[in-house]
């Protein structure tokens, strides 16, 4: 008994029937049941066996559909799985590859837009209301739907071309046959292609009327949709020209005075100012889940209820998300308002910085033979080769922090001290972005060393570094900024050899002062480790905890930077941290990568959770969707032959007039390593640490011959002079201040 004839495959249907499929060389082929779905060809034993059992399943996406002879074709996905199918005629195999040509198609265009949209959503105005969110999710789909038939329309339409060249090539074959027994054979041909055209033909039009049946449907919701828009259009017009008129009215009323305060200037500003928290919420209905968090706490998005429209659309901003264009806005309206703004004055030129130094020569050298010696030691102690250097000193380094100085002249601008700490705690996770490939170990700078940063003109601050002691070392730096903030830091290293890593705990303590809210912000460096410093690859990971803490308010926020795990299922290099005020209330919540961004979201409701992995009990943050804070900077073109520098280390090294002779800048083998002459810079630097503890020692012996006189005997009762002559070199800088600031 035959089988009935299986319909003629339509685009977006599913196709089925019974096709034979190759098993092995004993059974030969075996009658299977295929069912072709959403771009999935799969086979069944039986009819029966849909419902629980599937013998395979190929994605057409990713497979070759190849024609071997007139019954036979061949599906393939690149070796994973190869299925030779069989069809019981040729017009029946023709009915499943345009089937499976069809799906194919739809799947590889399905793919595509997914690889592009991402997770992004798509740009569609939105509307007040539930029922304004559901009209335009279904309009989308609506245009998702037309867009897939235009696309079965296109793909038909290379189909028949195809099949119509075959048909008319056919045909001009037949009428230069002379005998009689081609005649037939060619006819065959010809009514076979024939057919093949009608099937293709028919798939077009039934796929051209679902398409102009969808249009019509949905005409008339389109032609109200857009009449929806025109009168919202419309009423926004009305409230910006109501704005406009109160604007002016401002103006005249306050034209007698002499200086104008941005928010009388620009009434929106004003409402900005005046709704502070409460317009924090508003942010198109959009909320969000945060990324996985450690165990202490875990976010969601928060319930509706809490987020509230402004009174007014037009002038209602969210301080979350326009913090950055606050300060633009004021910057604006100051430099409009104020008739000597340096905008009317002749600006200089600012210099124009390198881009480039000198790539990093490949030189051979037998790392094991140099550190089996030094296990247990202390990096500072370690006589290393410029081998395992970079051409920038620890001073310059340690002035790599700015890199990303602009987190600190937005929090300088911030109304709200917990606004304020975001971005304090951004700028501290920021500093470790310049680490990620930077396996090159800087210079140890020589006691009395300097580093001068002036980037008054271009950026706005100034910095200066100085090493304060030599054993153990020690680093003094003091930055300010014409943005209203002052950053110091007292920096000692202690870092350990363990043969397999290398450990850098920074000690001591960071300093940023804020003068326009008198905010005092403090905070400490987490641990750095350098792996694999035998055999493999050099690889950097942070690891630790720090607290950001407001001492004038009471502000907290808990840093925590996860280590690597190779089982863990986080993200490599996790940040996270919450936002607390004095009574240990959460508000914001940080997260990301120390070594890409971080982002920031408002916590509107918190509660405990279930217990987590290590029995502690989770803490639940419904929280409004995230905004970005900061993002690193791309790195330089070439980066990864000059050191993996970014662009603000290739200048820090540059040469440069006027600065001081102790300046890093000046000293020689750091130059001549950073020229390519590394043979030269190992011999300058053995001469100048040698020099050091000969100055070291001298100092020493001085010490104890002073301490040994009646004189100076009272000055050193508690200890030996050298330590004393030591401790009070970390003031220097600090009274030497005054000179450059």
């Amino acid at each position: 008994m035959s089988e009935p004839k299986p319909p003629t495959p339509t685009p977006g249907d599913t196709y089925k029937g019974w096709l034979f499929k190759w098993t092995n060389y004993i059974k030969g082929y075996q009658r299977r049941w295929f069912v072709l779905s959403n771009g999935l060809l799969s086979y069944y034993r039986t009819q029966a066996e849909m419902g629980h059992t599937c013998r395979g399943t190929i994605n057409l996406a990713t497979a070759n559909i190849a024609v071997e002879d007139s019954c036979n074709f061949v599906i393939s996905n690149g070796g994973a799985q190869t299925y030779h199918l069989k069809a019981s005629s040729e017009v029946e195999r023709q009915r499943w590859i345009t089937a499976l040509e069809l799906a194919k198609a739809k799947a590889v265009h399905m793919q595509a837009e997914s690889d592009d949209s991402g997770d992004d959503c798509p740009a569609v105005p939105a509307t007040s209301g539930q029922g304004g969110g559901c009209r335009n999710l279904e309009i989308q789909s609506t245009l998702r739907t037309l867009g897939s038939k235009v696309e079965d329309l296109n793909t038909c339409n290379d189909l028949i071309v195809k099949h119509g060249s075959a048909l008319q090539r056919s045909l001009s074959e037949l009428e230069g046959i002379r005998v009689a027994g081609d005649m037939g054979e060619k006819m065959r041909q010809v009514t076979e292609r024939a057919t093949l055209f009608r099937i293709t033909s028919n798939a077009m039009i039934n796929a051209c009327r679902d398409f102009l049946s969808l249009a019509q449907n949905h005409s008339k919701r389109w032609q109200k949709a857009l009449q929806v828009e025109r009168d919202q259009r419309i009423r926004l017009e009305e409230t910006l020209e109501q704005l406009a008129k109160q604007h002016n009215h401002l103006e005249r009323a306050f034209r007698g005075a002499t200086v104008l305060p941005p928010s009388f200037s620009n009434p929106a500003l004003a409402n900005k100012d005046k709704k502070g928290d409460a317009s924090d919420e508003d942010d198109d209905n959009e909320f969000f889940d945060a990324m996985e968090e450690p165990a202490e706490f875990i976010t969601v998005p928060a319930d509706p209820k809490y987020h509230r429209r402004s009174g007014s659309n037009a002038s209602g901003f969210s301080s979350e998300i326009g913090m950055e264009d606050q300060s633009v806005n004021f910057d604006e309206l100051s430099l409009a308002s104020n008739p000597e703004s340096p905008q009317s004055l002749e600006l200089e030129p600012v210099r124009q910085r390198r881009t480039r130094i000198p790539d990093k020569p490949n030189y051979y050298l037998n790392l094991w033979s140099i550190m089996k010696n030094c296990i247990g030691k202390e990096l500072s102690k370690i006589p290393m080769p410029v081998n395992f250097n970079e051409p920038l000193s620890m001073l310059q380094r340690l002035s790599e922090d700015l890199e990303y100085y602009e987190l600190l002249d937005k929090a300088s601008k911030s109304q709200s001290s917990l606004e304020q700490m975001c971005y304090v705690a951004a700028f501290t996770v920021s500093s470790y972005s310049t680490t990620v490939h930077r396996t090159g170990k800087p210079f140890n700078p020589l006691l009395g060393e300097t580093f001068e940063l002036d980037r008054l003109k271009d950026c706005g601050y100034r910095s200066l570094c100085e090493q304060v002691s030599h054993h153990p070392p020690a680093a003094a730096h003091h930055a300010s900024s014409e943005k209203g903030w002052t950053l110091r830091q007292e920096i000692t290293l202690a870092s350990k050899f363990r043969g397999k890593y290398l450990s850098i705990m920074p000690l001591g303590s960071i300093q940023c002062l804020f003068e326009k809210s008198n905010n005092h912000y403090s905070w400490k460096k987490v641990t750095t480790t350098v792996h694999n410093i035998i055999v493999g690859k050099l690889w950097i990971d942070q690891s630790g905890e720090i607290d950001v803490v407001n001492h004038k308010t009471g502000d907290r926020c808990h840093l925590k930077f996860a280590p690597y795990s190779y089982f863990s299922r986080d993200v490599p290099r996790k940040v996270t941290g919450v936002v607390t005020d004095k009574d240990g209330k959460a508000h914001y919540v940080l997260s990301g990568t120390w070594d890409e961004k971080m982002e920031f979201s408002r916590i509107m409701q918190s509660s405990k959770g279930e217990n987590g992995t290590e029995g502690k009990q989770r803490t639940v943050y419904q929280t409004l969707k995230a905004k970005e804070i900061w993002r690193k900077n791309p790195l330089p073109e070439g980066a990864e032959s000059m050191y993996f520098f970014s662009s603000l280390a290739l200048t820090l090294n540059e040469a440069e007039e006027g600065v001081a002779p102790t300046d890093c800048r000046r000293r020689p083998d750091q130059r001549m390593m950073e020229d390519g002459r590394w043979d030269e810079a190992n011999a300058e630097k053995q001469r100048l640490e040698e020099k050091q503890r000969i100055v070291r020692r001298e100092r020493e012996r001085e010490a104890v011959k002073a301490a040994s006189t009646p004189e100076e005997a009272d000055a050193v009762e508690t200890g030996t002079e050298a330590n004393e002559v030591l401790d009070e070199s970390k003031y220097h800088f600090i009274a030497r201040h005054n000179m450059y600031f």
